[in-house]
């Protein structure tokens, strides 16, 4: 269970708190195993609680709502994810540059 794999459950919760497990395993590109697995662990550490719809004709429908400590969870997690990411990017650039010197210097020697 990732970091990153959390906060893309919880992103898809928040933005649509109906979304089934099945449509959460599709937009994330998981098995719907993984997606159940993810959701019990964010019910397990109380950032969502389910709510069923009593009056749809959809019993098996169900709202998976974020609580407050899902809020700050996901918030948490998407300064992580950013802080990760904008290191990535970094790293990335200075390779870039590295390779473009090198490539420049090879050109200039043939």
């Amino acid at each position: 269970m990732t970091d990153s794999s959390l906060l893309g459950v919880l992103r898809l919760l928040h933005a649509r708190p109906s979304r089934s497990q099945r449509e959460m395993a599709h937009e994330l590109g998981m098995s719907l195993g993984k997606a159940n697995y993810l959701l019990r662990a964010l019910l397990d550490k109380g950032f969502v609680k389910v709510q069923n719809f009593r009056n749809s004709s959809n019993k098996r429908g169900y709202a998976y709502l974020l609580t407050p400590e899902g809020v700050a969870a996901k918030a948490e997690l998407t300064r992580h994810f950013l802080a990760r990411k904008i290191e990535e990017y970094d790293a990335l650039r200075l390779e870039i540059e590295r390779l473009r010197g090198e490539s420049e210097a090879e050109v200039e020697e043939g």
